[in-house]
């Protein structure tokens, strides 16, 4: 077996890869070396070709043994040439040459040449912030497109898995937010990039392979949050959502206001562009009728849900950098307040697709709809105890319109504060049709990937044309 068969075979069985049911093959390596006496340690490039079409680049870096490592038995890629082949992800000795790089890279603006052996790899320090050598390394589980590791409480590396030339929109905002020295994100400590071209890069742009950040270890999950929330409420038999110890719509006001100061900074930062709200409302028509192939129950909506996409207009704001995946699994709650994370935008698109500006109130529709998904979640848990459905749908749409409420109340206070005045019905106009819009995209991943929850983005959808 040769390495790109056996990488074949361990990125079609790991959890970050995104083209899962289509066969592929790798077609071609090219091999950085982060250490090369010794155990040898590596980033693969690995460039994949689908059997139905098109290609991808996978990022996996490796570590390579003479003698089979105990510890690392459960990250073993395969045996090759008498050497033990991991992820190095896993391999804590390896994990500690890509802090020890970033560290050599001392300030803002630095570059830590020679750090490596391989001279095209570049690691950017973004802000200063002395890094704990002493500290070993932790990867998490449960991530899907990218893999992060922790280095003690101190730092956390996000490892990009599918990369693409150019630059990467979760590392330019981050740094850019990083400057205007705002509480809302985490600071971004530094990040790594191949800068020469090659067989996997032949576009000239840089490849951005990995970011290194702040470590927000004692942060709370929003989505956990909102979710142990509407759990208290539906435990409780006589109490309103106001009225429960963990009512939520305190938090949820004081996210709308972080999301509002965000965008308020990125604003700042990469400035507006006019706003083509005729492309818009016909690219959500398009998404619409595709929808309504896979799902035929969408036909039926598809009069409302057209009328909600052509009042989507010029006149609610111009066009901006945006987060563009924006919901409550992206938040995280610190004692300074909320944190966004994850400013990637959706893993799926084209990566110039994912830098283009588009309008606030996308992010503000993604949120709402968050907020549906996380009351409706608990429904579901709910829905196998003997509890009375009639009751708990109640107190889910009680517990959703309270929370809906204040968040988008908190967003637009902040709005207020800059002089811009309240919520107007154009821009009400917007955020219904984004969020029927993210209702159409939900329908079609529960579809395929859940099938036994696509009662929560249809039942948003008849709201939505309930109300149209």
């Amino acid at each position: 077996m040769t390495l790109a068969q056996a990488l074949t075979d361990f990125i079609g069985q790991s959890r970050w890869f995104g083209g899962k049911g289509r066969p592929f093959e790798v077609t071609d390596l090219t091999m950085i070396d982060l250490r090369d006496d010794g155990p040898r340690v590596t980033i693969a490039l690995a460039k994949i070709a689908y059997a139905d079409g098109g290609t991808d680049l996978y990022q996996i870096p490796l570590s390579a043994y003479d003698e089979p490592q105990d510890r690392l038995q459960h990250a073993l890629v395969t045996v090759l040439d008498d050497r033990h082949v991991y992820d190095a992800l896993h391999d804590r000795a390896a994990t500690q040459l890509w802090l020890e790089a970033f560290d050599r890279a001392a300030g803002p603006g630095d570059l830590a040449e020679g750090a490596t052996p391989d001279l095209r790899l570049r690691f950017h320090r973004a802000a200063k912030h002395d890094l704990d050598l002493s500290t070993h390394s932790t990867l998490f589980s449960g991530e899907q497109s990218n893999s992060s590791v922790a280095f003690g409480d101190d730092a956390l590396m996000k490892v990009f898995r599918r990369v693409t030339p150019g630059v990467n929109p979760d590392i330019e905002i981050h740094e850019a937010l990083t400057r205007a020295g705002t509480h809302a994100v985490a600071e971004l400590y530094g990040w790594l990039e191949l800068a020469d071209p090659g067989p996997a890069n032949s576009t000239g742009e840089p490849l951005q392979l990995a970011m290194l950040q702040q470590f927000l270890r004692t942060a709370s999950d929003g989505w956990d949050l909102a979710r142990a929330s509407a759990r208290n409420l539906f435990a409780e038999a006589d109490l309103h959502a106001d009225e429960v110890g963990g009512d939520f719509a305190g938090e949820a006001h004081r996210l709308g206001v972080a999301v509002s100061e965000v965008h308020e900074l990125v604003r700042e930062q990469f400035g507006t562009h006019p706003y083509d709200a005729a492309g818009t409302g016909e690219s959500m028509r398009q998404r619409l009728a595709a929808a309504s192939d896979v799902v035929p129950e969408l036909a039926a909506h598809r009069t409302a849900l057209e009328q909600v996409f052509s009042r989507v207009n010029d006149d609610a704001g111009g066009a901006q950098r945006v987060h563009g995946d924006l919901h409550l699994g992206q938040t995280l709650r610190t004692s300074l307040g909320w944190k966004l994370v994850d400013f990637e935008g959706e893993p799926a698109k084209p990566l110039a697709e994912r830098r283009e500006p588009d309008s606030p109130w996308r992010d503000v529709a993604g949120m709402l709809r968050s907020f549906d998904y996380a009351a409706q979640s608990v429904v579901k848990d709910f829905r196998s105890s003997d509890e009375a459905e009639s009751q708990i749908a109640y107190r889910a749409n009680e517990w959703l319109e309270r929370n809906r409420g204040a968040f988008l109340q908190g967003y637009v206070e902040r709005r207020v504060e800059r002089g811009e005045g309240p919520l107007t019905s154009e821009e009400q106009a917007m955020i219904d049709a984004y969020e029927a819009d993210k209702a159409v995209y939900e329908v079609i991943y529960e579809a395929r990937n859940r099938p036994s929850w696509v009662d929560i983005p249809m039942h948003a959808i008849d709201r939505i044309g309930a109300t149209r």
